[in-house]
């Protein structure tokens, strides 16, 4: 059984009549979200309160029968509360009732004890929104709901019919007196344990009135216009967007949000209920497909999803959902939501948008950055492209070109020079005069340990770093770069380059610990003494593999991973005489070629793989050859042959190439054609494994068979809450742009991680990306341009020296390269779904989206609501009919 009395206030508040049909029952969010802070006596003197119309505490204590001294009293503990407002009225305290929502709602959970009490506050204000929601569908017309979008300011400058009750800086140009409070909406989510990332802290700012009640009942603190001018600007650099309370009159509003879609319980109506009209502002994002290049900055930062990726090369090919049912003209049930919206969010259409992006496992903007730096804007194109890679001058030199293989270009002549166009824009990086350092976007400040300073570590750290957070990388070797350093020849990546890209991670604040073995010289609960709140481990597969045959622990018989360890440790490495490599990948392709620069005079590979199925890259295999490296395909050991317990030479079998029904590799053996080759040393290439030392030792952490870490996919999350993995530790033996796309990932979820409340799904990029159908296209319509190249590079003086003798495309060559790219993609805009808010706008770096003035409408006082919504509740059942006829006509016709 409930408190009527509180209920009755619930009904007071909300003005509806107690017993009434209409009137609240003790299971109303309005009545829950009271029941926990409203004693009897507040309840009965709140009852004595009206809707804005403030009174006295010496107006109140006749009504209520109660003594000034306990009226004042409990008419403060009201407010503290939040079920009421109180303000000076000619220098004496006045009372009174506001709405729901936004209002008393806001109120109650920004009284932050009272939060952290009563969770139930929390539920009750989120249960409101899903209860009440639906009834407003078609209801409310353009411009009156209780919340609206503004546009972010800058978006709408030189809008020729732009509105003043639309500009951020009106309202805070016309108050005194501001404050800044925690979201309301994100405080609910926290509270849930639903939070999305987004941090709730001093992110709402509150004007005259209610800035004067946020600071004397502690819900915010006092703030000068320049700081409010200030968060309005660091919300809009981290994504988020504006909105008013709308029921104060035409150009007036009590208050800015500053609010992200995943959390936000007013762009909810949007999202979930898809009643856009009940939010949005007067515009509407509009883009210009000739400037667009799909770099995809708007899709991510679009609070409601109305922006995706698509194409523009073949537009009849393309699917864009057409609404023609709105909750204006058609009966809104649930049949019509999204209820999943805070994790089904999509960044591309179903009918797939530019390959390059999306065969890039980082999905790096390469249609942007190309663009950017055929204008010249290098250092926008590094700050771009860095949004997904901070290696871009490593990944230039070593990347697989995934994005090239699937470049349309290709389908017209050769692919882009995509990867030397990116080797050119970060050669400035590694001049520090020039050197792209990203702002630092928070100060969060929890200390962060990351195990293993490879690609995927160095990500996560950089990621982190730039939220501000103290990182910490611990790494057993006394070099950093991981197998970056250690595993790649110089003459492939210079350590210069991996130590120059580094070294922004220094200036960030990033921490490193090196010859320290975390799980020898000490361990995960170690660190966690000394204040570590998450691990991300990134140990990287650095160990040789064995083949399991005779004669392998022979004198001369090394791993291939071992000895690239050795030469790019400096240590002394000779060899002589003739050298087998036994594997056909890029790293038995390093082997060889490394080994051909140490003194071997003849070089040959064996590898089981047929020429064409040979997992090194074309290019890779091309320039080994050039050094005089022999390739011996479909060849594989069968033992080691030895002499006194040394190598003397390898004994092979012909290899059969099969394919199983997976359409895998699986060799078979003709065990009658076989040959033994000298050797004098055998370096074993034929994969990598994890030595994982103790580092697992007391803690929750499972391995697959082949000594990965299991994971959660899409969080990378293991068994060890506070513990995440990527890279070769997780996926086995990959590139090194794989490996910095999952430290991204592991950063983002560490972030949410070491803060209460936050869920390490909900709001998250799903990263899922898919390109358009090539097939579609007619080709023959498109120039042929020649790809530029850069010189050739002879094996004869290449194999003499450790120096990457690889040049750089010149200014005038990327100039003609950019020329191209055929943009293959381009933004589509759902306009019912877009409110109008503008963040797409900061994001784009081609002038591609702008906003459109497409309703010319403002806000009406709440007093005066009622009679427009019921003109509107007329003409929505006008409209229905008319909608209703119209689709049974269409549909008559088409069959």
């Amino acid at each position: 059984m409930g408190n009527p009395k509180v209920l009755e206030l619930a009904n007071h508040i909300g003005g509806k009549k107690s017993g009434s049909k209409s009137a609240y029952t003790y299971s109303d969010p309005e009545y829950l979200i009271l029941e926990p802070i409203v004693t009897d006596e507040m309840a009965e003197v709140g009852l004595c309160l009206e809707f804005r119309n403030p009174k006295s505490a010496e107006e109140v204590a006749p009504l209520c029968g109660r003594s000034l001294k306990d009226t004042k009293r409990i008419l403060w503990e009201l407010a503290v509360a939040g079920v009421c407002f109180v303000g000076k009225k000619e220098g004496i305290d006045k009372y009174w009732l506001e709405i729901w929502v936004p209002g008393v709602m806001e109120m109650i959970v920004n009284n932050r004890e009272n939060v952290k009490k009563y969770p139930q506050l929390a539920e009750a204000f989120d249960a409101y929104g899903k209860v009440r929601g639906p009834q407003t569908a078609g209801v409310f017309p353009i411009g009156t709901g209780l919340m609206r979008v503004i546009p972010i300011e800058m978006a709408i400058d030189g809008e020729t019919r732009r509105a003043s009750y639309e500009e951020v800086s009106k309202y805070l140009n016309e108050n005194e007196i501001f404050s800044v409070s925690d979201c309301a909406c994100r405080t609910v989510r926290e509270a849930m344990g639903e939070g999305c990332g987004h941090l709730k802290e001093d992110m709402c700012i509150q004007m005259g009135h209610a800035a004067e009640f946020y600071i004397r009942t502690g819900r915010g603190r006092q703030i000068t216009r320049e700081e409010a001018f200030e968060i309005i600007k660091r919300a809009e650099e981290n994504g988020l967007m504006h909105q008013i309370p709308n029921t104060d009159g035409p150009g007036k509003t009590h208050a800015i949000c500053n609010c992200c879609g995943c959390s936000c319980l007013s762009l909810r109506t949007a999202e979930m209920f898809l009643n856009n009209d009940m939010v949005r502002s007067n515009y509407v994002s509009h883009v210009d497909k000739d400037k667009c290049v799909a770099c995809g900055e708007c899709v991510q930062v679009c609070p409601v999803n109305a922006l995706k990726l698509g194409q523009k090369l073949c537009a009849e090919a393309q699917v864009v959902e057409k609404r023609e049912d709105l909750p204006s003209n058609t009966k809104w049930g649930p049949d019509k939501w999204n209820p999943d919206y805070r994790t089904n969010r999509k960044n591309v259409l179903d009918t797939g948008t530019s390959p390059c992006k999306t065969q890039c496992p980082a999905h790096i903007s390469v249609q942007g950055y190309i663009k950017l730096a055929s204008q010249g804007r290098y250092k926008e194109a590094l700050e771009l492209i860095k949004k997904e890679n901070p290696f871009p001058a490593v990944c230039g030199r070593i990347c697989p070109r995934s994005c090239e293989s699937a470049c349309t270009r290709g389908n017209v002549d050769d692919p882009v020079a995509i990867d030397e166009i990116k080797k050119f824009i970060a050669e400035q990086d590694l001049n520090a005069e020039y050197r792209y350092v990203p702002k630092l976007r928070h100060e969060y400040g929890n200390k962060i340990a990351i195990v293993g300073a490879g690609p995927s570590g160095l990500s996560c750290a950089y990621y982190l770093a730039i939220d501000g957070y103290k990182v910490t990388v611990f790494e057993k070797q006394n070099v950093l770069g991981g197998m970056l350093t250690l595993g790649i020849p110089s003459y492939r990546l210079g350590k210069d380059v991996v130590n120059a890209e580094i070294d922004i991670l220094k200036e960030l604040g990033v921490e490193f610990k090196t010859g320290v073995e975390v799980g020898k010289d000490i361990s995960l609960d170690d660190l966690r003494k000394q204040g570590y709140e998450a691990f991300y481990i990134a140990i990287g597969a650095q160990s040789g593999r064995k083949l399991g045959i005779e004669g392998e622990e022979a004198e001369g018989v090394f791993t291939g991973v071992d000895f690239l360890r050795n030469v790019n440790l400096g240590n002394e490495v000779k060899l002589g005489g003739n050298v087998v490599v036994i594997g056909g990948g890029n790293v038995a392709i390093d082997v060889a070629r490394t080994a051909t620069r140490v003194g071997a005079s003849k070089v040959d590979m064996f590898c089981l793989e047929s020429r064409k199925e040979m997992p090194a890259l074309d290019e890779e295999i091309e320039e080994a050859m050039s050094e005089d490296i022999g390739i011996n395909n479909s060849w594989g050991p069968k033992r080691i042959v030895t002499k006194n317990g040394r190598v003397v030479g390898v004994e092979f079998k012909k290899c059969i190439s099969v394919f199983d029904e997976n359409k895998r590799f699986n060799p078979k053996f003709d065990e009658n054609e076989t040959k033994i080759v000298k050797a004098d040393t055998v370096l074993l290439s034929i994969g990598q494994a994890i030595d994982w030392g103790g580092l697992l030792e007391g803690l929750k952490m499972e391995l697959n068979p082949n000594k990965t870490v299991k994971v959660d996919q899409a969080t990378l999350q293991t068994g060890e809450a506070d513990v995440f993995a990527g890279g070769d530790v997780v996926t086995g033996p990959k590139f090194a742009i794989d490996a910095i796309a999952l430290g991204k990932e592991g950063a983002i979820s560490i972030h949410r991680y070491v803060h209460p409340g936050q869920d390490l799904l909900i709001g998250r990029d799903r990263r899922e990306y898919r390109a358009f159908d090539k097939s579609v296209l007619d080709f023959d319509e498109y120039d042929r341009l020649p790809r530029q190249r850069t010189d050739y590079v002879d094996g004869a003086k290449a194999k003499t020296s450790f120096e990457d003798l690889r040049a750089t495309f010149t200014e005038e060559q990327v100039k003609k390269e950019t020329e191209r790219c055929l943009g293959c993609g381009a933004t589509v805009v759902d306009e019912y779904m877009c409110v109008g808010c503008g963040a797409c706008t900061t994001r784009c770096k081609f002038d591609a989206i702008s906003l459109v003035r497409r309703y010319d409408v403002q806000n009406v006082p709440f007093e005066k609501l009622k009679p427009v919504i019921v003109k509107n509740m007329i003409a929505r059942k006008g409209r229905m009919v008319t909608h209703s006829i119209k689709k049974t006509l269409t549909g008559s016709n088409k069959k």
